[in-house]
Formats: C-alpha cells, sequence, structure tokens
C-alpha cells in the first residue's frame, strides 16, 4: 500500500475533499437502512486519507475508526476531526490494508476514492477482503476504478490555480496489471514561497470477475456492482462503466 508524502498529503486535504461530499449521503442512507444502521454501530473506514469522509459520518451521528498507511494523511484526518476524538467517538490507526485487525464491533466498513486499485497486487487486495471479513460487519462497501476508467488516466494535464500548479502524467495500456500516474506539483506556502512536491501512484487494473472470485474465497456470500445512482441495483455490464462500487455482504 502507498504512504503518500506530507506534501501530497496537505494538497490532498485542501484541495481533494470533494469525492467524498459526494459519496457520503448515498453511504448514510445505505447504511441507516440496515439493522446495525440504526443501531448505531460504528463504521471502520479503511484507506480514510485526510478523513473527509471521517467526519462527515461523525457530523451524521456514527462512531467511526479510520485506517490507513500514511501517517501524513493521518495527521490531516486527526486535525479534521480533532472535536470528536476528544469525544471519544473518533480514532485514527496507522495500518496497511492488506494486512491488519482492528479491535471492536462494526457494522459498516468502507473504503472509497478508489483505495483498493492502490493495494500493491491482487494477493494484497485478497487479504484485504479476508481482513474485513473476520470484524463481521454488515456490509463492506467500497469503490474501484475499472479497467475502461482508467483509460481516462493516458496523457498530461496541467493545472494552475493561484496556490497551487499541478501536472499529471499517465499511463495505461489495455491488459498491462496497473496504470501508472506521476503528480508533480507547486504548492504556495503561508510566506509566499511554493513547496515542489511528486508522487507517483498507481491503480490496480483488475478485471471485475476476479474482484467478485476473490470476495467469494474471502467468506463474503452476497457480492453485486453497482453505482452511486442506486447501491442496491446490480450492474448487468459493471465493466462497461469507468467506476463502480462494490457491495459485499454475508
Amino acid at each position: 500500500m502507498q504512504a503518500y508524502s506530507s506534501g501530497f498529503a496537505k494538497v490532498y486535504q485542501q484541495k481533494w475533499g470533494n469525492f467524498s461530499a459526494v459519496v457520503a449521503p448515498i453511504l448514510l442512507h445505505f447504511y441507516r437502512e440496515t439493522p446495525s444502521g440504526q443501531e448505531n454501530q460504528p463504521v471502520l473506514d479503511l484507506c480514510c486519507g485526510a478523513g473527509h469522509l471521517a467526519r462527515l459520518l461523525l457530523e451524521a451521528g456514527f462512531p467511526v475508526t479510520g485506517l490507513d498507511l500514511s501517517e501524513a494523511m493521518l495527521q490531516h484526518a486527526r486535525e479534521n476531526c480533532r472535536e470528536y476524538i476528544e469525544q471519544g467517538k473518533a480514532h485514527f490507526i496507522q495500518g496497511d490494508a492488506s494486512d491488519f485487525a482492528v479491535e471492536g464491533k462494526f457494522g459498516l466498513v468502507v473504503s472509497t476514492y478508489d483505495a483498493m486499485n492502490h493495494l500493491p497486487d491482487l494477493e494484497a487486495l485478497e487479504n484485504c477482503f479476508k481482513c474485513v471479513r473476520k470484524l463481521e460487519p454488515t456490509a463492506f462497501v467500497f469503490d474501484m476504478n475499472t479497467r475502461k476508467g482508467l483509460k481516462r488516466w493516458n496523457g498530461i494535464s496541467i493545472s494552475e490555480e493561484e496556490d497551487l500548479m499541478l501536472i499529471n502524467r499517465g499511463v495505461y495500456e489495455e491488459g498491462l496489471p496497473k496504470a501508472w500516474m506521476r503528480l508533480t506539483g507547486f504548492s504556495k506556502q503561508e510566506n509566499g514561497s511554493y513547496e515542489r512536491f511528486e508522487e507517483t501512484v498507481h491503480n490496480l487494473a483488475v478485471p471485475l470477475n476476479w474482484v467478485k472470485e476473490a470476495l467469494l474465497r474471502s467468506g463474503w456470500q452476497k457480492i453485486r456492482f453497482t453505482t452511486l445512482r442506486d447501491l442496491k441495483q446490480d450492474l448487468a455490464e459493471p465493466e462497461n462503466e469507468g467506476r463502480v462500487f462494490v457491495v459485499a455482504e454475508p
């Protein structure tokens, strides 16, 4: 699992919380309709990043534990959720999503913003599924970029804002096990200077039928590929989507 640098984590904290704002209401609606959600059982936010989603879940009244490999990301998560940590409703721990154990009972495990694609290989991905299954949650919900979606990574893009310049260079070819993207940025500091950061990230290019088989091998019984439009609706052709959500239940 990739552990992101402090420079990248800082920009992530400032610029990339929008996905959580879109996802949170859908996840909350889904969870509130389950017995575990109605009992207000805690949520495990796997690969929680800077804690954007965790905070929204906490604001909705659910206790949250966040796990991430990057200590730089966790520092932002702890700051973003400080009052909930002080109240004992939030906990953030450093750990590898492919090999972890967390104490406590969780009604829901979530992992968003294609975090599962960032695991190093298929073995690590299946190990993650097994670790989550051992927690015995009501459901495990995560999203993934499909191989079709990863084609969008190809090419170079440049974005400029008053306080940030970002250059993305992505590569993905059909049949390759991973897509790669190098992000080079210059972020403005409080003293007016600019800090340079560089991060190379990857996404596993995983056939979705393999994902389903790995979940079944890990002890999950009911698996569906869906979208945010309706987490209860099975997709007939999930590989035709750029991004899918996966709902696994025991």
